[in-house]
């Protein structure tokens, strides 16, 4: 369980397929009448055995069914998750991140508190960070990340705020980056809630090097 040195307010936090079916067709229509100068012989009624019926309509296979549905994996590399879901499209395209939820223990529960979210980069793209905590901050002070205590990490201001959380997005360069991989101590998230205090979340890169590696392979 992750400890957080200021408590804030708590985190905000088939189809139906329908059978169609034909009527079967009614009996042949009765023979014309025989006319009195060339009387015809009555013709044959039909054995019902030999009526035509309506083909049987076939059932939507479940592997159909399945296939509108968006396709789900994770993966765990210590303190950190690899997620990616696979939307069937039109067209089809798959969206993959990393992510850390730090617990807050309230009334005996744990509930989420913070997430770090780090988006699989489109190609030619940077690498982004994204932070969300609750919506009690102040947007006078930076959100810093930082893979000790002795380093100056990344910092940016609060972006947005909706009523699930605040967000601020980072940048991560090659220098940040490298020191996350390395980083062999608890690192932190700190920032300001709306009366100014400071607020230190611990963050742990124990496995980030191996779930950033599986998130660019994706």
């Amino acid at each position: 369980m992750k400890n957080i040195r200021t408590p804030l307010a708590s985190w905000i936090a088939g189809a139906t397929l329908l059978a169609l079916f034909e009527a079967i067709a009614a009996a042949q229509q009765p023979a014309p009448r025989p006319s009195p100068a060339r009387p015809q012989a009555p013709q044959a009624q039909p054995s019902p055995a030999t009526q035509n019926t309506p083909a049987a309509q076939p059932a939507p296979s479940a592997q159909a069914a399945q296939s509108s549905e968006p396709q789900r994996t994770t993966a765990t590399y210590e303190d950190w998750i690899v997620q990616c879901e696979t939307q069937t499209g039109p067209p089809s395209h798959k969206v993959c991140e990393m992510t850390q939820v730090t617990q807050l223990q309230l009334q005996g529960k744990s509930q989420p508190f913070s997430r770090v979210i780090i988006p699989r980069p489109l190609k030619d793209q940077p690498s982004k960070l994204v932070v969300q905590v609750p919506i009690n901050v102040s947007f006078s002070t930076n959100v810093r990340v930082q893979s000790s205590d002795g380093d100056q990490g990344i910092a940016a201001p609060f972006a947005r705020c909706v009523p699930d959380g605040c967000f601020a997005d980072f940048e991560i360069k090659d220098e940040a980056l490298k020191k996350f991989r390395s980083a062999s101590t608890a690192g932190k998230l700190s920032f300001a809630d709306a009366s100014g205090r400071g607020v230190s979340v611990p963050l742990s890169f124990k496995g980030f090097g191996n779930a950033y590696d599986a998130l660019m392979k994706e």
